[in-house]
This record gives C-alpha cells, structure tokens and sequence, in this order.
C-alpha cells in the first residue's frame, strides 16, 4: 500500500497549486505555439484557449492539491482533440498514484526517471517511488495480461478480424520481438482485443497457437473476414483453424511492398496508380485499373507489377462486402494506429524493455486505446454478413421472384 500523504497548511497548499498551475500553463503555451500557423477557414486562429476545465483536486506528495486546467479549442473542425499532458482527463480525482505511474511509464518515462519525474509534478515527498513499488506496479500488469489471456470467449462472435505481428527492440535479444495481435469487431460493430500473444517471429506455428488458444478458451465460430499483410505465417495458420474466412490483404503493405519495387521518381505516380484501384466505385472498375497498373511497371519493373498481381483475388475481396465497411476492412488501420505510440515509446527505452514487460505494456496501452476507438459505420449491415447475405460491389444482392 502507498503512505499516506502528508498533511499541508494553508500557505503549503496555495504554494503548490500556484507551482501545478504554472507548470500547466507553461505547457499551454508551449501548445499553442506549436499551432500557431493553423488557421480555420475563416483565416483565423484554429487552436485557441477556451476557459478552463472544472477544477478538480489531485493527489500529490504534499496532500491533494486543486487545479484548473485550460481547455483548448479546435475551431477548424478538423477533430484534432488537444488537452495537456501532465493532468490528462483520465487521471481523476482521488486516484491514487498508482494511475499516474503506468502512464508516465507508457507515455515515455523510463522505469529510472521515475522518481525525478514525479518529484518535479507531485512534490519532493511524492510516495510510491521506490523500486519495490514499481515492481509491484508491473506486476499488477502482468496479472491482468494473464487473466485476460484466459477469459472465456464461448459465445463470442466476431465478424472481421484485424491481424499483424507488431516488431520492437528488446532486452539482449539480437532478433526483433515480434507480438501478434488480433482486434475484432464483433456484431454490434464494437473493436475489441481479441488476441495478445507473444509470437517471438511471425511463423505459421506462432499463429497456429495463437488460433488454438483462442478456440480452446471457446471462440467457435470464425470471423467472415480477415485483414493482414502479406506474411505467409499467419494465412497458412488461418486456413488451417478457420478455413471458411475469407482473406483481405492490407492495402498500406501491398502499397508500401510495390512502391519498395521501384525507383524513388516513380514512386509518387505509382501511388497514385494503385490508389486508383482500391478507390474504385466497384470491382469492375478496379480490375481495369489493375490491369493498368501491370501493362505500365511489368516491362521495365517486373518485380513490382509481379508483387501486386500475385494477390489480386485477395486485395479486391471487399467489394464483396458492404460498401459502408469498406474503409475499416481495406487496411490494418485499427492496429497500425493503436500500436504507432508503443513503438515510440520502445525507441526511446533504446530496446532495455524485457520480452514480458514488453508485451504487459502493449496490453496496458491497449486498454488506453480502446476508450478512443469508434464504432463501425452501418453496424446493421454485419448481422447480415454472418448470415452469409451476399453483397456485390457493396451492394446487398436482392434475389427477386422469377
């Protein structure tokens, strides 16, 4: 348990709120002038103050402490949510400081800056700063991993699955630690962590376990669709476990594989080539403008126009479901965008993270994640993709009496 924190007088007390509110000010600042030069389109500025946040009390080394934090508004609409980063909103009222370590820790604080850094935010009594407590502290995360890993799925049902095998830098490891994960939406169109494991390389065994265990803690029923990369592992594992799912290759790989193929003049025109593709209104479409893409790059680069042609079934296979979902289902997205922070935060650790400690920390940036992800567009439709309706160029077909 954390000590109890130490009472303060009146003049203590006004002292650090005056310390807290300058050091948040300060990052105000620090903000707003790093968008000074966006505009809305009205020509004036985007990014604004806008009063402050209800005041709320924090828990520091010196007793609770009162705040104001300045709100800042988006006027350009561009959905760009700014707050600050020493008192985010999910760190509440009467949380201990058991909340605010694992998000100094995920948010870039190496385990031995602990101490400095929530002495400079909390006081020079912070509690909680001892190695013994952060130790406990990783381990409450390693207990949840666990107990999350072996939840019962019976009666689960997912409708598409998101796959890849996330790489990072680890601890006296001369290979690069490889995670595999899986989000799934299920029939309400809700994203969830389905699958967490340590995959040590992205092998067809790897996926194979992963698969296995996800059935054997009751996850019967397969997803309709599964959105990877084009490593070979995990659809030779597929096709083994859930061989009725169909495969949709992730379009920023395929993209990014083909482009790797060609020279760095071209690259912006090829882009542009395959973008017209998967843009397409419907596979006829599409196929043409695949078909332009091979007679353009297969003479001079044939490794290219080869790269892109050997998935074709598999890079098209979207059309085949509703038009609304096609911008969840054509990428990897949810995990790319989830997983980018992690793998910033690893590069700062200079690879001294352990494998387990690792794979703890992705499940806990998980958890953070999830609250920000959105529900998918025209959830209605996915009942009917389980019931195996049929849907061409996005369309729902209607079989009609003759």
């Amino acid at each position: 348990m954390l000590k109890a924190c130490v009472p303060v007088g009146y003049h203590q007390r006004a002292y650090w709120d005056r310390l807290l509110a300058q050091a948040i000010e300060a990052e105000i600042a620090v903000l707003l002038a790093q968008y000074a030069d966006h505009h809305d389109p009205q020509g004036r500025q985007a990014i604004v103050r806008n009063g402050y946040l209800p005041e709320r009390e924090v828990q520091t080394g010196v007793g609770a402490v009162r705040v104001k934090v300045p709100r800042v508004r988006d006027r350009s609409g561009s959905g760009l949510r700014l707050h600050s980063a020493l008192l985010p909103p999910y760190i509440r009222r009467s949380k201990s400081l058991e909340a605010l370590l694992p998000w100094l820790y995920l948010k870039g604080v190496s385990t031995g800056d602990f101490s400095e850094a929530l002495q400079a935010l909390l006081g020079p009594e912070a509690p909680g700063l001892s190695p013994a407590t952060i130790s406990r502290l990783k381990q409450g995360w390693h207990d949840e991993l666990t107990q999350w890993q072996g939840r019962n799925l019976k009666g689960k049902r997912y409708v598409y699955f998101w796959v890849d095998g996330v790489y990072f830098e680890t601890r006296l490891e001369d290979a690069r630690h490889c995670i595999l994960v899986i989000i799934g939406a299920d029939a309400q169109g809700h994203k969830e962590l389905v699958g967490l494991w340590d995959g040590r390389r992205e092998s067809e065994q790897s996926w194979k376990d992963l698969w296995l265990d996800l059935q054997s803690h009751g996850l019967e029923h397969a997803p309709a669709l599964a959105i990877g990369d084009g490593a070979l592992g995990f659809w030779k594992a597929l096709r083994q476990v859930y061989g009725q799912t169909r495969w949709q290759r992730c379009w920023v790989h395929k993209t990014a594989n083909v482009l790797d193929k060609l020279p760095k003049d071209l690259q912006a025109q090829a882009k542009q080539r395959l973008q017209a593709i998967w843009m397409a209104p419907d596979r006829q479409r599409a196929e043409r403008a695949f078909d332009l893409f091979i007679a353009a790059y297969e003479g001079k680069y044939p490794k290219a126009a080869e790269c892109l042609a050997q998935d074709r079934e598999v890079l098209l296979a979207f059309y085949d479901f509703p038009a609304e979902h096609w911008g969840h289902i054509r990428t990897t997205n949810p995990i790319e965008s989830t997983f980018a922070t992690v793998r910033t935060r690893t590069d700062k650790t200079r690879g001294c993270l352990s494998r387990v400690t690792m794979l703890a920390m992705v499940f806990k940036l998980y958890q953070s994640a999830a609250k920000r992800w959105h529900r998918l567009r025209a959830a209605h439709y996915l009942p009917e993709v389980i019931q195996g309706t049929v849907f061409k160029d996005g369309l729902r077909v209607e079989h009609n009496a003759a």
